[in-house]
């Protein structure tokens, strides 16, 4: 299941964010300028999750990835003449510019402190601190309505949207960044997963509508999504007396999504 590979276009928009001016200052940022590239937060943070750097002087050019970048079924790690490292090891890419870099946290990182560094043609950035955990669930919101989540009507992949809302006792799409390690797992930090797999901690899982715990049964998949670098989907079923417009959250253990984001439900 998941996303059809036409809209690929799609998800890589949601990766792709700004474009930047020419610059020649070493790469200029901090800690308080990166944040999750999904809902725009300063953290908390996971492996396997897209996150975008704020500054100056980190690309020449503005750069986004495209198909001719992708090799062996791997994201680039250098891009345009820019790299970031997570503690060593060079994180994919999506898209550099003087201001504004997007990166996949590689997915081998394990909680606890890392240390993040843009390189530019040789020149490198300061070394900023950041803190992972082991799943930092967030669901997307809507480029067309921020106060509602992505998701999707299943069989057909159609968007759901206050004016095409999802049914009680339909199957919802719902998709999220920051799920955690899954059964299997990308085994190279840049490889496109082409699976399903199954997030491991699903005993620590909860879907809430309007702050309502979903019946794990109701949870039909929560894992990667295939094709997509980053990107886990979930699939349910909208229980029969779900309200209109709940609030929609998604936790593992004490991590939680932000609250605010509604599913458009009629």
């Amino acid at each position: 299941s998941g996303i059809p590979m036409n809209r690929l276009r799609a998800w890589l928009a949601l990766a792709l964010l700004s474009s930047g001016t020419l610059g020649a200052a070493s790469p200029s940022y901090s800690a308080a300028t990166i944040f999750n590239t999904c809902n725009q937060a300063p953290g908390p943070y996971a492996p396997n999750s897209v996150i975008s750097i704020l500054g100056t002087g980190m690309a020449f050019s503005a750069q986004g990835l495209t198909s001719a970048d992708i090799a062996g079924g791997t994201l680039p790690t250098t891009l345009n003449g820019v790299q970031v490292f997570v503690s060593g090891w060079p994180a994919p890419l999506f898209y550099v510019s003087d201001t504004q870099v997007n990166f996949l946290m590689p997915p081998n990182q394990i909680a606890g402190p890392v240390t993040v560094w843009v390189v530019r043609n040789s020149t490198a950035g300061p070394q900023v601190s950041l803190m992972l955990e082991d799943a930092a669930p967030a669901l997307f919101p809507s480029p067309l309505d921020p106060d509602y989540a992505i998701a999707q009507h299943w069989p057909d992949y159609s968007s759901i949207a206050p004016t095409s809302p999802a049914a009680p006792g339909g199957i919802v799409i719902l998709y999220a960044t920051g799920l955690g390690k899954t059964e299997p797992y990308p085994s190279q930090p840049a490889e496109i997963p082409l699976y399903a797999g199954w997030i491991e901690r699903m005993n620590d899982f909860q879907v809430y509508l309007d702050g309502t715990p979903l019946d794990p049964s109701k949870v039909l998949y929560a894992g990667l999504t295939p094709g997509w670098p980053g990107l886990y989907q979930i699939d349910l079923v909208l229980p029969d007396d779900a309200g209109p417009n709940p609030e929609i959250r998604v936790a593992i253990g004490a991590q939680v999504s932000a609250s605010g984001l509604k599913l458009a439900v009629k």
